[in-house]
C-alpha cells in the first residue's frame, strides 16, 4: 500500500497553511526593514532651511556687497531669514554673524544677533546691525565696541 494515503488530508493543509503565514511574515518584515532604513536615511539629510549655501549681493553704484551663509529660509516673497556662517563681503570690509534678514527687493539687511565688522584699520563687535541705501549706510545696534588701528 502507499505511505502517501495514510497521511491525513487536515495535516496536509495545516502544513500548507502555516508555510504561507511563515512566508507572508518574512516578506513583511523584510519590507518593515527596508522602510524605516529608508526613513532614517532621508531624515539624517533633511534641514529646515528652504536653501543650502544662499548667495546673493548688494549693489550700487560704487561696489558691491557680496553675501553668504549656510542655510536660509524665505519669511515672504522678499524677505530671507539667513542663518550660520552669515558673511557680508566687499573690497572694503566684511561683516560676520549668525543671523540676517535680508530684503532682496529693498536691498536692505538687518541683524539683532553678534556681529563683527572688519576693515582696514577699524574693527567694531556690535550687538547687531542695519544695512540701508544699497549698502551706503550701515547703522550698528547695542553694545558696541570699536577699536580703531
Amino acid at each position: 500500500m502507499n505511505f502517501f494515503l495514510h497521511i491525513n488530508r487536515n495535516f496536509i493543509i495545516l502544513l500548507g497553511v502555516l508555510a504561507v503565514i511563515f512566508f507572508i511574515l518574512i516578506v513583511f518584515y523584510e519590507q518593515t526593514n527596508l522602510n524605516s532604513f529608508r526613513f532614517e536615511d532621508k531624515t539624517s539629510n533633511l534641514s529646515d532651511a528652504d536653501i543650502s549655501e544662499p548667495k546673493f549681493a548688494i549693489n550700487n553704484e560704487t561696489k558691491k556687497i557680496y553675501i553668504t551663509a549656510s542655510e536660509g529660509n524665505f519669511l515672504n516673497k522678499d524677505e530671507v531669514l539667513l542663518r550660520n556662517n552669515v558673511r557680508f563681503k566687499s573690497n572694503n570690509f566684511s561683516i560676520e554673524t549668525d543671523k540676517v534678514v535680508f530684503n532682496r527687493n529693498q536691498q536692505t539687511a538687518q541683524s539683532k544677533t553678534r556681529s563683527l565688522f572688519k576693515s582696514e584699520n577699524i574693527t567694531i563687535s556690535s550687538d547687531g546691525f542695519n544695512i540701508h541705501d544699497k549698502g551706503n549706510k550701515i547703522i550698528f545696534h547695542g553694545n558696541s565696541y570699536i577699536i580703531l588701528k
